[in-house]
Parts: structure tokens; C-alpha cells; sequence
């Protein structure tokens, strides 16, 4: 009977404080759940574009760096093919002229060999101008001069030659050529590095040049790859500062889709910390004002995405470091756009 009474009470106040306390609670839960699924969608959005922000910046970095390189080779090819052009022109001249002068002094030198021997006894007027001007001397020493003067402009001409094949304006599109050819190129234009001045004993070039067919690339922009690699390679030699300092130029053919290009030197090395960063836009370890951190960037960019190809680095301290390119013989149309 006292149960049955219980079970129609009404809740006392105790309980209904109780019940109050228990729904606050789970309202609060309730409005708790509720703000960590906004917050957590507000990270998720927050990451999404930071993410995408990241990709911006990536891609404008890159943007940047085609505009710097196409700016550059742009200068650059302007410059070195007027240059070429204006030196070409009275260099052409003067070797040609050489080549009559020589011919000429020749025809001279026979007919005062000829008067000489119709006439063994000069008057003393002319014995004595022949003392002044040390004919003998004279006559055994003009074709030598001549003859250097044909070489010096013979290897005027060679530089003028390469100095176009460096700039390659006239083939700014994918064409096949001779890899071998930008090699020299662009040795001769760093000729001047590799000699020996002052504390710097100079640079020894030793080329291993596999059979290599022609390879379809931008020869421009390939050209530029290979004056930054054998440009940094020459600085570390500089910086090494030892008896002994070259430069190994290796290429071959792997296979037939596939041309290997390694360029190593004796240098100091890189710690591999560094050699993770090396291809990063604007990193460098050289001082201010020698390195702009864009040369290693820009010829990663050249090589992957110009040429579908590939650019890494092997290095081990105090014995030198190489630098491996390689790329197809026969780019993909995506490739070559």
C-alpha cells in the first residue's frame, strides 16, 4: 500500500534540482559538441588554405624564376650575339687581310732574296740601311709574326663562334644538338677562369665524352645549365685552394632514350645538410654580393620541367662534389611545349 502511495508523489525538490543540474549539463555538452565541430571545420578550412597558400607562394616563386631566366637569357643572348656580331665583323676583316699580307711580305722577301743574289755587293747606302733593319733578323721573323697574328685571329673568330652557340638565339625551340658542342662553348667562354692567377693554380678540364647522338633540347637554356655548374665548380675550386684543381666532364648514353651529363670536381665538398637545399630559389652559402641563390633553382627548373629530365647532386666532404643531369634524347610533345 505505501508503494503504490510512492509511486503517485510528486517529485520533490531535491529531485527537480537534481534533474535541472543533469539538463544544464547535457545543454551544455550538447552546445560544447557543437563548438568543437565548428572549431575543428574552422581548422580543417584554416589548413585547406594554408595549404593553397603554400601552392600559391610555390607557384609564384617559380613564376618568378621563369621571369628572372627568361629576362636573363633574354639580356644575355641580346648581349653576347651584338657583341658577337660587332667583334665578328673587323675580326673577319683583319684575318682575311692576314691571309694577303702574309702572301704578299712572302712575294717581298723572295725578290730581295733574288736582288741580293743578282746583286751580291749592295752600294754602302743600302748595306748600311740592310744593318739598320737587321734584314736577316727581319726576314726570319716577319713570317712568324704573321703567322701568329692568323692564329690569334683564327682564335678570335673560335670565341665569336662560341659565343653564338651559347646565346643560340636563333634556337629558342626544341632542335637536336650536339651536347658536346655546348660543353666546349661554354669552356671556352669560362677559359678565363680555369688559367692560373695569382694563389690559384688553375683548373685541369678532363673530358670522358661518351658516343652521344643528337639530342632534341632547348639549347639555350641547356647551355646556361652547364655555366652554372662549371661556374660553382670553379669557385669551390678557388675557394679549396690547393696544388691540384680539375674539372671531369663525363657524358654517355645509357640507353636509347637517355643521355647522362656529370660534372665533377676536386672541391671541398657539401655537407649534406646543405645538399638538400642546394636547388631552393634564393639559397646560397656564398658570401654577399657573389651569389643570388638563383643559378642551382633555375637549372633544376631548366632540366625537370623543360626537359622532363633529371638534376641531383653527389658530394662527400674534402673530396669533391658531381653533379648529375640527365635527359631525354627525345622529349615528350608535353615536354617540349
Amino acid at each position: 500500500m505505501a508503494l503504490r502511495q510512492r509511486a503517485h508523489d510528486t517529485w520533490n525538490e531535491t529531485e527537480v534540482e537534481l534533474l535541472r543540474a543533469v539538463t544544464n549539463q547535457l545543454a551544455i555538452a550538447l552546445d560544447q559538441a557543437e563548438l568543437y565541430e565548428k572549431s575543428r571545420m574552422a581548422a580543417q578550412t584554416a589548413q585547406e588554405k594554408a595549404h593553397q597558400l603554400e601552392l600559391t607562394l610555390q607557384e609564384l616563386q617559380h613564376a618568378q624564376l621563369r621571369l628572372i631566366q627568361s629576362e636573363k637569357m633574354s639580356g644575355i643572348g641580346q648581349m653576347v650575339a651584338g657583341v658577337a656580331h660587332e667583334i665578328n665583323n673587323p675580326v673577319t676583316f683583319i684575318h682575311s687581310n692576314v691571309n694577303y699580307i702574309t702572301q704578299y711580305s712572302q712575294e717581298l722577301l723572295k725578290l730581295i732574296e733574288l736582288y741580293q743574289q743578282e746583286y751580291p755587293q749592295p752600294t754602302p747606302a743600302i748595306q748600311l740601311e740592310q744593318e739598320a733593319i737587321d734584314l736577316n733578323f727581319l726576314a726570319e721573323d716577319l713570317p712568324k709574326l704573321l703567322k701568329s697574328m692568323s692564329i690569334g685571329t683564327g682564335r678570335i673568330r673560335d670565341i665569336v663562334l662560341s659565343l653564338r652557340n651559347f646565346s643560340r638565339l636563333d634556337q629558342a625551340e626544341v632542335k637536336p644538338v650536339d651536347i658536346h658542342e655546348g660543353i666546349d662553348s661554354t669552356l671556352l667562354i669560362l677559359g678565363h677562369r680555369l688559367k692560373a692567377q695569382f694563389q690559384f693554380t688553375g683548373v685541369e678540364i678532363i673530358k670522358n665524352y661518351g658516343n652521344l647522338p643528337l639530342v632534341k633540347c632547348y639549347p639555350s637554356q641547356l647551355n646556361q645549365v652547364f655555366m652554372n655548374l662549371l661556374a660553382n665548380a670553379i669557385d669551390a675550386l678557388e675557394e679549396r685552394k690547393k696544388p691540384s684543381n680539375w674539372i671531369r666532364i663525363s657524358t654517355e648514353c645509357t640507353d636509347a632514350e637517355t643521355v647522362i651529363i656529370r660534372i665533377a670536381d676536386n672541391g671541398l665538398g657539401i655537407p649534406e645538410p646543405i645538399i638538400e637545399k642546394l636547388f631552393n630559389p634564393f639559397f646560397t652559402t656564398k658570401p654577399v654580393g657573389k651569389g643570388t641563390g638563383l643559378g642551382l633553382s633555375i637549372s633544376s627548373q631548366i632540366i625537370t620541367e623543360r626537359h622532363g629530365g633529371k638534376l641531383r647532386c653527389e658530394s662527400t666532404l674534402n673530396q669533391g662534389t658531381e653533379f648529375i643531369i640527365e635527359i631525354p634524347i627525345q622529349p615528350s610533345l608535353e615536354e617540349a611545349l
